[in-house]
């Protein structure tokens, strides 16, 4: 609805409610509506313009209004409004409106109310009211204003602010309006007494607000027509007039004059008058407007204002309670400082306001110090009562009592302690408790009004007020300082420093320096604002630090806490951007404490079982609290020390501060990093307890801090603090408080050291290693020389286990126990290596002197400091070994920049590395330099490649850890010492002290992996970088680690060598190198005689190999050195050592060990002799001599060494003799006298074997004679093969065979190595010839046996071989040297050899074939009892070999003795034959009872193999034996073992012992015994002297024991007939004289058999005979009746010569008697026998009982049945043996008798004698 429509309703209204009482108003009313009606937009314009029916439509208000009717009234102020609303009254009507309204002004309440909004829209929509009309106005809302009615005042004063405000807002206009005519101004007078032209508006605001300053002042007004005001809304109207328009007022002087020669007078009288509350309250509004507003124009009074405010805020209050009544004189209520308070707190949140404070008093020389004074001021109101702020708890940290310690509570502030003291005191025990207990403290919920009391203008009396409100008014003042501060500052900084343009290419700044404010223009208000800021804070920090230190160890809520804290950060990097290092570095010193409270360091040391007991007797304070119901906070039991979350959030801002300061801290570092590393030991050294951050909260609960603060009226401020408790996220300084968190900040401090400048890193690094320093320097200190430096790690510990009071306590850090870094390391130490690497490149490509020196010299110093921790010298040493191993990984090959970085990196290592001469050799120490030497390693590794320089400091780091060379041991001697052994260390650093052998180990390892990754880039070395190899790998291998040292001298040094080699190439370095190889095999050989074998043999054979691949390269001249000293002086060396040590323990393994590599040493020699014997060194002048002394060496090893080494020589010696069969012609000469100087060696080697055979006694080791060690069969055969050699590059070059002589002595000495019975490892020679007898075997074969008597000589030894196995045989080491092999192999190379030289005649004469007849009779004479022929018996038994051979030669000798029977002598002749027989009778005889355990059909293979010895009897024996050049005993001898070989059983084995004598020896045997004829075959054959002799002895019952071989027996028996017999036509003389030689033993072996039968028939009677027995008997007697003699044979056999008489005897003398005659006549018969057995035959046919019979095959053919047998059938009887070979046809079978055998036998008899005829 429209303004029109409510104008028309009110009229309406109007005309219906004065219808009755006053019509004459309906009629006005009536006639406005149809004015209105009738055009409303017509007339309402035409009331504006005040036309002629205005009178009209203001008449019925006006008569309304008249008629005191309330109700009317009431309609008519309406229809009024309306009118006013609507602009339709003219202004000439205003006064009346005005008269009428005053008029109405009696009226009721809402008469009055509708008055005022009428007021209102009458002059907010008449502007142009001005003067007395406005005054008059104005009047009407003093008056209402003053109505005893509430609303009726409260809503006049209202609309009096707002005409107030409207007058100010046409002044505004006004203004605005540049067009104001000149007669529309207005003259006034002004307060100073001056004048000046005011528009209407402008006039009005001057009249309007001077009268409210006299009224305010009681004082009469000029404009307004009013007699009285009361003070307070006068102050109001003022306060809402400078709220809203002080920007008018500093435009019209006229305004500002009023201010000051009204308002302010009457403010400070206000002030300083007996204060009243409300009054008061209104006129440090005021002044708070004035001083935030009008400071620069009211310079004096602003200051008069703000001292005065000092003064009242530093005063000290009385009771808050107190009233009006209660001032007194120079003492003020507590509220008026609450007024102030707030007022100030106002101020300090305007942070220009500050400034210009600053600028306008503190900053003249003369002014007054408002700022400084202000601090002061608010400092002591926040410290003058500590008891009630309380202490936190927190802060001291979490498991210490806050009240225990050295230090005060409250951190700087000593004059707040003592107060607090005093305070706590005088307090009682309820006000004791309190303070101790969460009542004390600062809270919004709790300290702060609801409604702050400057804003409770109802209030005509003081409110409450909490009685920390004050102090919680001081904190916020501090804390609003601080922020303006900070707000101002930060974003110039961040826009100067950080945001500023930059020039092409610079980089972007991330940390910035401080602002430096000559470089800033000065005339421009940013540099003029932060110049006084910096003012500011360097004149005031120290009152702000103190104040805040102290308010934030007093028990504050959360937000208060951040609100505080936040304060810090910005004072702190405030002071950081500006360059004020002495606040800055106080403020961060005070952060520091609060982050690390010092008890809380002090108290690690505490055990941890001190926290684990619950009964732990309490404090006294503990006590105390708990005997009064409390508890105190942050006092927990059984709770280890730690960071609370307080502690932890001042950690945080001191982080986030340093951070933003990185790049300006400067020299503040140390105490930030100082911080940090106690915060860092802290959160880490308790990382295995439960780390909890306890919240203990003061007041009623925690709530989020203020998020925005007005800077208009301090009710503003008041809102915020009114905030209720939140459960939203907390303030982003209390969050993330984690201690894995904070040290998460703790390391971005660090990583943000590569945004900081170069200038600012070297700082920071400087402060860093300045913390380590200092910190190592205290625990050095503190652990004092109970530990050494040589100590381990655990004595060090364990020294440091007990903690002493350091020399010196750190002014912050607090870590005063030596277990502390023991356990953690140091810092500094650590971040140091973490910040090198995040600036590995500034390290790399800035000058040293920014990084580079500071951090590697501090971490030097650290490593070689003695006295530090042994861990903290290690961490340091890992940290510097990371920063030197990533260095060179990332260097940028291009440039200069390498060299001189790898040097760098080098020279400090080494500083590492190499040991100083005052460094002690301790465990700790051998650490450091073993991690040094892995970094040396891993530089190598990744970046040896790249190295261009340090070389030497490479080699003299390696070098530094090798021991001395005596330190190793060695036997090295003078002419073999190595060019490294013979000079002095390179190094001038010499260990102090040897070094435990363990880390001494450790450290020559990892030293050596450098040294091997050095070898693979040896093409990148020059000749002295190359020379310093060498001599270092010399040192490394002489050290005690096996593995490196064998390494060394076997694999590194090879390589060095082909790298010189590869160098030698070139012409122009040829010499340089090869002098440089010369060293090198001069280093080797020094490593060629050390003590540990690996070591020796990689030398050598590194040596050697050497020489061997580019011998052929050499000089002759380098050659002679190579022989002169390098071959020779390693075999002296290696000899001497193998003397000592013989002569010290001759079985230790050390002398082993020194074998094997002389060994190898000579095994070398002898490859290099043979690849350059000819083409070099016999080129030598110096051959014959160099010569000489090798062959001398070989045979001193023979005769010294052990039997290893003197196979080894002897090799040596034999490759050398092979290469000089390629000596070159010109060289022959040379090469056979070589080979002479050889044969004479061997000779005399050959000598020694043979000295020490085995018939040759050894010497006694006390005897004085040397023992000269067992030959071993290696050695031997070496010895041979060195002779074998000798003699076939000899036939080389002489194309002869050696003389005779010196083939005997070859072959004396072959046979003294072949039975030599002291070699400790013969091998089986059982199946195989063993090696030795192989190689002689091989050596005897090739003998030239065309050299006269060679074979001879040959047959002579093989012969003596042959019988090795049964006379030679022997056992040692549990082995059996059987030589069976060898026996084998000898007896048909016998064989060969005789046929091959069977018509030499030599052979025969010189006793050769004897010697070969007497080895074959051996085995042939043991038969059974030789050794096994194999492992297996695979092979033919020895006997059986033996056999075969000899009949072989036996075959041929009996011819070809008769062809060279003139150039044989006959006793050569007479040995070859005796020996024949003597070896027939070995086979024949032999004993043959071990073949009855063998199988049947072996016993019979046997005995059939022996049938050749009878057969080659008869066929190659017999027809030679009876030649005249042969004697008889020889012939008779065979006879006589034909005799032996035919016997069947022996008699004399079976009779039973006689019972021993009294005297106890053996009965004698029977008389048997006495006739037994003599067995021995040697002996001469005894004569047969009586013809038919037939005593018969006495029989026996006994069987006696049957001899096995019956049928060789049978075959013995029947070769002894035939060779008796006549059967033979073939040379016959000789045969003839055989017969008659063997007559004699064939007919006393039947005389035997016949007799015994006799004897021993008449005892056993009916017992029948064994059969054997009666075979023997029937056989003899049937071979008897057969046998046919050669006529005289008998005869010559009874002779005395019967080799006279064997073909021709004397005829029959005839002079003889009868008996005589007949007894010659019948021996000259061919049955001369039977007469001879004649008297037997008699006995035989005489038994009564039947006699034996047997089976006989007869030639008769089978016609008949009838088996007895007649005399044909005796005569024609052949033997089973010649129907089994097919001799004889198988005939008829006849049974025959003894008894018919012997009556044939006399019947013969008979006819002989011509009986019958």
């Amino acid at each position: 609805m429209s303004s029109l429509a409510f104008l028309v309703t009110e009229l309406q209204s109007l005309a219906s409610e004065t219808r009755r009482k006053h019509p004459e108003v309906r009629e006005a009313a009536e006639k406005s509506l149809a004015i209105l009606r009738s055009s409303p937009e017509q007339a309402t314009a035409n009331l504006a313009s005040d036309g002629p029916q205005s009178d009209d439509l203001l008449r019925p208000v006006f008569m309304g209004c008249a008629t005191k009717n309330a109700k009317v009234v009431a309609i008519s102020l309406g229809s009024l409004q309306r009118l006013i609303a609507l602009k339709a009254v003219p202004h000439s009507a205003v006064p009346l409106i005005t008269t009428t309204m005053n008029d109405c002004m009696n009226q009721g309440v809402d008469i009055q109310l509708r008055i005022l909004q009428t007021l209102v829209s009458l002059i907010t929509n008449f502007p142009a009211i001005h003067g007395q009309l406005l005054g008059d106005a104005l009047l009407l809302c003093f008056k209402l204003q003053e109505s005893r009615i509430a609303v009726v005042s409260s809503t006049a004063a209202a609309t009096l602010r707002q005409l107030v405000m409207f007058i100010f807002d046409k002044v505004v206009d006004e203004d605005r309006r540049a067009d104001l005519e000149a007669g529309s101004l207005i003259e006034v007078t002004l307060p100073n007494g001056s004048t000046k032209s005011l528009g209407p508006s402008a006039q009005d605001t001057f009249a309007v607000f001077e009268d409210l300053c006299l009224l305010a002042n009681s004082e009469r007004p000029r404009f307004l027509k009013l007699e009285f005001l009361r003070k307070t809304f006068a102050l109001e109207l003022i306060e809402s007039v400078l709220t809203n328009y002080y920007d008018l007022f500093r435009k019209h002087t006229e305004l500002l004059l009023l201010l000051q020669h009204h308002l302010c007078p009457l403010l400070l009288k206000s002030l300083s008058d007996r204060p009243n509350f409300p009054l008061t309250l209104r006129a440090t509004r005021v002044v708070f407007l004035l001083l935030k507003q009008f400071s620069l124009e009211l310079k004096t009074e602003a200051e008069v204002f703000t001292m005065l405010l000092i003064k009242i805020i530093g005063s000290e209050g009385g009771n808050i309670e107190s009233t009006d009544n209660s001032h007194t004189q120079g003492t003020r209520p507590t509220w008026m400082r609450v007024l102030a308070m707030e007022i100030m707190r106002g101020l300090c949140s305007d942070a220009e306001l500050m400034r210009n404070i600053w600028d306008r008093y503190d900053a003249e020389g003369s002014g007054s110090k408002v700022f400084i004074s202000l601090i002061a001021a608010l400092k002591r109101l926040v410290t003058e009562k500590p008891a009630m702020l309380g202490v936190c708890a927190q802060m001291a940290g979490v498991g210490v009592y806050a009240g225990s310690g050295s230090e005060g509570a409250y951190g700087l502030d000593v004059g707040g302690v003592a107060g607090m003291v005093a305070s706590a005191a005088s307090a009682t025990v309820s006000g004791m408790a309190s303070m101790m207990t969460s009542e004390s403290g600062l809270s919004v919920q709790t300290s702060a009004m609801k409604i702050q009391c400057i804003d409770q203008l109802d209030k005509a009396d003081v409110p409450p007020i909490p009685e920390s409100y004050v102090y919680l008014l001081g904190v916020q003042c501090f804390v609003s300082l601080c922020e303006g501060l900070a707000a101002y500052t930060g974003p110039l900084y961040n826009s100067i420093m950080i945001q500023r343009p930059r020039a092409a290419g610079e980089p972007v700044i991330r940390a910035p320096p401080a602002l430096d404010l000559s470089t800033l223009p000065p005339d421009e208000s940013t540099t003029k604002g932060i110049r006084t800021v910096r003012d500011m804070i360097e004149n005031g920090w120290p009152a702000l630090l103190a104040a805040l230190s102290f308010i934030i160890s007093t028990n504050l809520s959360d937000e208060l806490f951040v609100d505080v804290l936040s304060s810090y950060q910005a004072l702190a990097t405030v002071s950081g951007m500006l360059g004020l290092s002495t606040p800055r570095d106080a403020f961060f010193t005070s952060l520091a404490k609060l982050a690390i409270p010092a008890r809380v360091v002090s108290s690690l040391d505490t055990p941890a079982s001190a926290y684990a007991e619950p009964n732990t007797p309490s404090s006294a304070v503990t006590a105390f609290s708990e005997n009064l119901g409390l508890s105190i906070p942050g006092v927990s039991a059984a709770q280890p020390p730690g960071l609370s979350e307080r502690n932890l959030a001042c950690l945080k801002v001191l982080i986030s501060s340093a951070l933003f300061l990185a790049g300006s801290l400067g020299e503040g570092w140390f105490d930030v990093l100082e911080a940090l590393q106690n915060a860092d030991h802290l959160l880490t050294l308790r990382a295995a307890r439960p780390f909890v951050v306890k919240r203990v909260v003061s007041g009623q609960g925690s709530v989020s801090s203020p998020s925005n603060r007005t800077s208009s009226l301090p009710s503003g401020t008041g809102g915020a603090l009114q905030n209720a408790p939140s459960s939203g996220p907390r303030h982003p300084l209390l969050a993330d408080l984690e201690p894995e968190s904070m040290q998460h900040a703790i390391q971005r401090v660090f990583d943000t050291s590569k945004n900081l400048d170069d200038n600012a890193f070297r700082h920071f690094i400087e402060a860093l290693c300045k913390l380590s320093a200092a910190m190592i320097k205290m625990q050095s200190e503190a652990s004092g020389s109970a530990a050494s430096a040589s100590d381990s790690f655990d004595e060090i510990q364990h020294s440091l286990s007990t903690p002493s009071e350091p020399a010196h306590r750190r002014r912050v850090s607090g870590i005063q126990s030596s277990k502390v870094l023991v356990r953690s390391g140091d810092f500094g130490v650590s971040k140091l290596g973490s910040v090198a690497t995040l600036n590995i490149h500034r390290l790399i490509y800035r000058s040293p002197e920014v990084a580079w020196n500071p951090i590697t010299q501090h971490l030097l110093s650290v490593i070689r400091d003695a006295q530090a921790p042994s861990n903290i010298r290690i961490q340091a040493a890992s940290i510097l070994d990371d920063i030197l191993t990533i260095v060179p990984r990332n260097i940028s090959t291009t440039g200069d920049m390498q060299p001189q970085v790898q040097q760098r990196v080098l020279e400090v290592l080494a500083q590492q590395v190499i040991p100083s001469e005052t460094t002690a050799s301790g465990s700790t120490n051998i650490e450091l330099r073993r991690m040094g030497y892995d970094t040396l390693h891993q530089i190598l590794q990744s970046s040896g490649h790249t190295l261009v320089v340090g070389w030497e400091i490479i080699f003299e780091m390696l070098s530094s850890v090798c021991k001395p060379t005596g330190a190793v041991l060695s036997v090295i001697s003078e002419e073999v010492a190595s060019p490294t052994t013979s000079e002095p260390q390179r190094s001038q650093f010499n260990l102090a002290g040897p070094p435990s052998e363990k880390g001494y180990a450790s450290l020559v390892k990892i030293a050596f992996q450098s040294l091997t990754l050095v070898c693979d880039s040896l093409s990148s070395l020059s000749s002295e970088h190359l020379r310093l190899c060498i001599s270092t790998l010399g040192q490394f291998g002489r050290q005690a680690d096996t593995n490196i040292a064998l390494t060394a001298a076997e694999s590194l040094l090879w390589g060095v060598s082909d790298s010189i080699q590869a160098k030698r190439k070139d012409v122009e370095k040829e010499p340089e190198y090869s002098g440089l190889w010369m060293y090198l095999l001069l280093e080797v050989l020094g490593l060629c005689t050390d003590a540990r074998p690996e070591v020796r043999v990689g030398a050598i054979q590194t040596l050697f190999r050497t020489l061997q691949l580019y011998g052929a390269t050499l000089s002759l001249v380098t050659w002679d050195e190579c022989i002169w000293k390098v071959t020779f002086p390693l075999l002296d060396s290696i000899t001497t050592a193998i003397r000592n040590t013989t002569a010290e323990d001759p079985s230790s393994q050390q002398l082993l060990q020194w074998n094997e590599s002389k060994i190898l040493a000579l095994q070398s020699i002898g490859s290099i002799f043979n690849d350059f014997l000819t083409t070099k060194i016999m080129l030598l002048e110096s051959f014959e001599k160099a010569w000489d002394v090798f062959v001398g060496h070989v045979q001193d090893s023979w005769v010294n060494d052990s039997r290893t080494i003197s196979a080894a020589a002897l090799r040596c010696l034999e490759k050398a003799i092979k290469a000089c069969a390629n000596a070159p012609e010109d060289a022959h000469e040379r090469a056979v006298q070589a080979l002479e100087r050889v044969w004479q060696a061997c000779d005399e080697m050959g000598g020694a074997v043979l000295a020490k055979g085995p018939k040759t006694p050894v010497a006694s080791p006390g005897s004085g004679a040397a023992r000269i060690a067992p030959f071993t069969q290696d050695s031997m055969l070496a010895y041979v093969d060195v002779v074998r050699s000798t003699r076939s590059v000899a036939r080389k070059f002489q194309d002869s065979e050696w003389v005779i002589d010196r083939l005997t002595r070859l072959m004396v000495v072959l046979k003294g190595i072949l039975t030599y019975s002291e070699s400790p490892d013969f091998r089986p020679d059982t199946d195989v010839l063993g090696p030795v007898q192989a190689i002689i075997m091989e050596t005897v074969d090739s003998i030239d046996l065309t050299v006269p008597g060679a074979a001879s000589l040959v047959l002579r030894d093989l012969s003596e071989y042959v019988t090795l196995p049964f006379i030679a045989a022997f056992d040692v080491q549990n082995k059996r040297v059987t030589y069976i092999a060898l026996s084998k192999k000898a007896m048909p190379i016998l064989v060969d050899l005789y046929l091959k030289f069977k018509e030499q005649a030599d052979i025969y004469a010189d006793g050769t074939l004897e010697t070969i007849f007497s080895a074959y009779g051996i085995p042939m004479k043991l038969k059974y009892e030789c050794p096994s022929p194999s492992k297996y018996n695979k092979d033919p038994p020895l006997w059986k070999t033996a056999t075969t051979n000899f009949l072989r030669i036996v075959k041929e000798c009996g011819k070809q003795m008769r062809a060279l029977s003139e150039h044989i002598p006959s006793d050569r002749v007479e040995g070859i034959w005796r020996q024949v027989v003597e070896t027939f009778r070995g086979g024949i005889l032999a004993d043959c009872s071990a073949a009855l355990n063998l199988p049947l059909n072996l016993q019979q293979e046997d005995e059939n193999f022996d049938l050749a010895l009878v057969a080659a009897l008869e066929i190659d024996v017999v027809p030679y034996l009876g030649e005249r050049n042969i004697p008889d005993y020889v012939v008779s001898q065979l006879a006589k073992v034909l005799q032996q070989g035919s016997k069947l059983r022996d008699t004399e084995s079976y009779i039973p012992p006689s019972p021993p004598l009294s005297d106890g020896k053996p009965a004698t045997h029977s008389s048997r015994d006495a006739t037994r004829p003599d067995s021995s075959l040697s002996s001469e054959f005894e004569k047969l002297d009586k013809f038919g002799e037939t005593d018969v002895g006495l029989g026996t019952t006994e069987t006696g024991r049957f001899l096995p071989r019956e049928r060789f027996a049978y075959w013995c028996f029947d070769l002894l007939f035939l060779i008796c017999s006549d059967t033979a036509k073939d040379q016959i003389p000789a045969r003839r004289r055989v017969a008659v030689l063997s007559l004699a033993p064939l007919l006393e072996r039947c005389r035997m058999t016949l007799i015994e039968f006799v004897a021993d028939e008449a005892l056993r009677g009916n017992l029948p005979f064994p059969r054997v027995r009666e075979e023997e008997l029937l056989y003899v007697l049937q071979k008897l009746h057969t046998l046919r003699l050669w006529p005289g044979t008998l005869w010559a056999a009874l002779s005395p010569s019967p080799s006279v008489f064997c073909l021709e005897q004397p005829p029959v003398d005839p002079s003889l008697t009868p008996a005589q005659l007949i007894a010659d006549t019948i021996k000259r018969s061919s049955i001369a026998h039977l007469f001879h057995f004649y008297p037997i035959f008699c006995e035989i046919v005489s038994i009564l009982r039947k006699t034996p019979t047997a089976w006989v095959m007869t030639k008769a053919r089978r016609t008949s049945a009838d088996f007895t047998a007649n005399s044909e059938d005796v005569r024609k009887s052949i033997s089973w043996t010649q129907v089994a070979s097919g001799a004889a046809q198988e005939g008829r079978a006849v049974e025959l008798d003894a008894r018919l055998l012997v009556k044939e036998c006399l019947k013969d008899v008979g006819r002989e004698m011509g009986v019958g005829r």
